[in-house]
């Protein structure tokens, strides 16, 4: 299994996405989605691979990054 390309902790359980950051900007990234992050406690960006974890869920200890992919929560 691959790691998720970048961890982001949240504090909110309904995020966005446009697969900007540090030394992407907006127009290189890929459309805006809105993702919901589940019981599991994170969500990976269908697009970037981005995988936002909710700050204190169940996925928010250390080692629990390499975690599987959870596939629904994405919507447009």
């Amino acid at each position: 299994m691959i790691a998720p390309s970048e961890t982001i902790r949240t504090s909110h359980a309904r995020v966005s996405c446009d697969g900007s950051g540090p030394g992407v900007p907006a127009s290189l990234g890929h459309p805006r989605v809105f993702l919901q992050i589940d019981e599991h406690g994170y969500i990976d960006c269908g697009y970037c691979d981005r995988r936002f974890i909710l700050i204190g869920g169940p996925a928010d200890e250390p080692g629990n990054e390499n975690e599987p992919d959870i596939a629904s929560g994405a919507s447009l």
